[in-house]
């Protein structure tokens, strides 16, 4: 059987699925001062060291578990005395056994909503474990780029709020879809049965001190009682919704609060004086959060929900970028092989949805299998530093402390533009013309993705991803 290929989405498509499932053998990740000459992401050198980089220990600027393979917490990035003794604290309450789903290489953040698909023995059972002993929550961290059975130390809390049973539906394929909302982080300790991920008999689980960073873990039946005269759950969301936005503009910031909004507001500026491909609105910038908690919003967890999703889009930008010459060739070449090169309008609307690997010519197989390893090679580092800024201020310690990681990150997405505005009214014309690939993957993660438009429909396709699987969605707040 002929293997299908899905062009242009299945490129992309592949590209992040390869990436994403493949972090190996990464060395340090540098964010590369917006004016010096680029040298590579990963590339780093004595004289171009940031001491004030976040990332500048690449992989080991975030703390992760020991390995499964050799659970011994002397290899342990945290301190494992504290670990430990913080058991005896005051909030030992809070701290539990809890069962481990890993997902890969993806930061969650609090405060946000994620589907799943259960199919996996072990991963059906552990819902039926969490729905029998009423808990209905689990802990989700990110796996280590390169050492399998090797877990970041702050995961997330995934609280489950519906469940549906599609094994019927799907010829027990797929045995639940279930939602869930991010209720707070952990602090994991210790995974308790490391054998587990071996045998694959049964999921992992972990000693983890819990982090309420929305106030649900704590909610008290009273409000609930209240509440209780409420016809519909819409009218309890919205009423809601309208006290967070109120209590917002009365909150006087701090001066660092200030200055992110500041950096940021300046930012979307450069991006529509450069006319980027990928930037926010303006009217992001008034609903830029950078409160404490969860009980206002906008606030600072959704500002790094909002700027996650830019840096991703980048991403995606720069793999339709990278593929647009060969999408081009390919329509060109199916053209040629339809006999209706001399109707264009014609031949596009009667491309074929898909077209097999080897139903292509010599020269274009090779340039595909050339273009997917280029994009790999070239995007694989970027969608790691990206994750790693992620897990970063996932694991920040306090509110100040993730407000000063932000205004890093976006202090030099803003000096990169500067910079290259600078470029522009030295050198005059498009912006394009002094855009050069070193300047497009300088910055932090270089993020490239994009909300570029979507692929005619004229070209090869095949099944569609959903954006959400790629993307955090929040398209309103982007051109």
């Amino acid at each position: 059987m002929r293997r299908k290929i899905a062009l242009p989405i299945s490129l992309a498509v592949l590209c992040i699925s390869t990436i994403v499932s493949a972090f190996v053998g990464q060395q340090p990740i540098k964010l590369l001062s917006p004016r010096c000459k680029i040298k590579s992401i990963l590339r780093m050198t004595e004289e171009d060291v940031d001491d004030n980089n976040p990332l500048s220990r690449g992989i080991d600027s975030v703390n992760w578990l020991p390995s499964v393979y050799n659970n011994d917490p002397s290899r342990s990035v945290f301190d494992a005395a504290a670990a430990t003794s913080s058991d005896d604290t005051d909030d030992s309450k809070l701290t539990e056994t809890l069962p481990l789903f890993p997902l890969g290489g993806i930061v969650y953040t609090p405060n946000s909503e994620h589907i799943l698909n259960i199919f996996e023995p072990r991963y059906r059972q552990m819902y039926n474990d969490i729905l029998m002993n009423g808990s209905k929550r689990f802990v989700v961290a990110m796996s280590h780029p390169s050492e399998e059975g090797r877990f970041a130390q702050m995961g997330v809390i995934f609280s489950l709020e519906e469940l549906k049973e599609v094994s019927e539906m799907t010829n027990d394929q797929v045995k639940y879809i279930c939602n869930h909302r991010v209720t707070g982080r952990v602090k994991l300790h210790k995974v308790l049965n490391p054998e587990a991920w071996q045998t694959r008999d049964t999921y992992l689980k972990v000693r983890g001190t819990i982090i309420d960073d929305t106030g649900f873990l704590n909610e008290d039946g009273d409000d609930e009682e209240d509440d209780d005269n409420m016809d519909e759950s819409v009218s309890k969301k919205l009423i809601s919704a309208v006290k967070k936005a109120a209590l917002a503009d009365t909150i006087e910031k701090t001066p660092e609060e200030e200055a992110l909004a500041k950096s940021f507001s300046e930012l979307v500026e450069l991006q529509h004086d450069l006319s980027e491909d990928v930037r926010f609105t303006r009217a992001s910038v008034r609903s830029f959060g950078v409160a404490e908690g969860t009980d206002v919003d906008p606030n600072l967890w959704t500002s790094i929900r909002l700027w996650q999703s830019y840096a991703e889009q980048r991403l995606v930008a720069e793999q339709n970028e990278m593929q647009k010459s060969f999408q081009e060739k390919l329509v060109e070449y199916l053209k040629k092989e339809m006999g209706n090169g001399g109707d264009s309008g014609k031949a596009e609307e009667e491309l074929p949805s898909a077209i097999g690997f080897g139903d292509l010519s010599p020269e274009l197989q090779t340039e595909l299998v050339d273009l997917q390893k280029r994009m790999t090679a070239e995007l694989k580092p970027l969608l790691l530093e990206q994750t790693l800024s992620m897990q970063k201020i996932l694991e920040a310690g306090d509110h100040d402390e993730r407000v000063a990681l932000m205004q890093y990150f976006v202090d030099f997405e803003r000096k990169r533009l500067s910079a290259k505005k600078l470029l522009k009214n030295m050198f005059g014309g498009d912006s394009s013309a002094v855009t050069s690939k070193e300047d497009g993957g300088a910055i932090l993660a270089e993020e490239t993705t994009s909300l570029s438009p979507p692929p005619s429909s004229s070209m090869p396709k095949m099944e569609e991803v959903s954006k959400s699987q790629l993307f955090a969605d929040e398209e309103d707040a982007f051109q």
